[in-house]
């Protein structure tokens, strides 16, 4: 497998959690988003979206994040990212959608970009944006975990729903918002900073890192 992405994108960190925590191996392949390597002719022919992730697997492209995670959890189901039962696994996608719908792609960085080049957003300006988003999807987030959650965000083992929120977490710290009032969700993060399989995927971590 080969999977392109760049070392600060949430939906790229989000996979490659989910690759580690199924003990895949893969290579990977960078693309600077703040240069517009994305939008690379030879990138685009292979996802012509111009955007990260795309995950090369069996001659076949694979493209969104959402889809990449799904397809690793129908075709290497050991370790589980979903529960047994269906109830459960709408559950843990509808957390995992929380982020991935509403709170992530409002502070990725193309939004940060258009705030800054079409609105004039300063620094300040920018991280206000992205606490407005981010800190009630916390909150929804923090009371989902405190009725579903036992140590990870959907009971004792990681979930979709885990790799979603540590990079999310990852994001909030960038944009200076504050965590104290989520407990719970600190908690996770502390648990996921000595996991070998988060500690992997950390951006810092990463080959293309800088």
């Amino acid at each position: 497998m080969i999977l392109h992405g760049y070392w600060r994108s949430g939906a790229a960190y989000r996979t490659r959690i989910a690759l580690a925590l199924k003990g895949i191996d893969y290579q990977q392949q960078g693309h600077d988003l703040r240069t517009g390597a994305q939008k690379d002719p030879a990138y685009v022919a292979l996802n012509p979206q111009g955007m990260v992730p795309a995950l090369e697997v069996d001659g076949a492209v694979l493209t969104q994040s959402p889809a990449i995670l799904e397809w690793l959890e129908e075709a290497h189901p050991t370790p589980p990212l979903l529960p047994a039962d269906a109830i459960g696994r709408a559950q843990v996608r509808a957390m995992a959608a929380l982020i991935g719908c509403d709170i992530h792609p409002l502070n990725n960085l193309r939004v940060g970009k258009a705030l800054r080049e079409t609105f004039g957003a300063d620094q300040a300006a920018v991280d206000a944006w992205a606490a407005r988003w981010i800190i009630p999807g916390f909150e929804a987030l923090e009371a989902l975990v405190a009725r579903h959650g036992a140590g990870w965000c959907f009971g004792g083992a990681p979930t979709l729903a885990d790799c979603y929120l540590i990079p999310q977490i990852y994001s909030a710290g960038r944009f200076n918002v504050a965590m104290d009032a989520f407990p719970r969700l600190q908690a996770i993060d502390a648990k996921a900073s000595e996991h070998p399989a988060f500690v992997a995927a950390h951006p810092d971590n990463q080959p293309d890192a800088d």
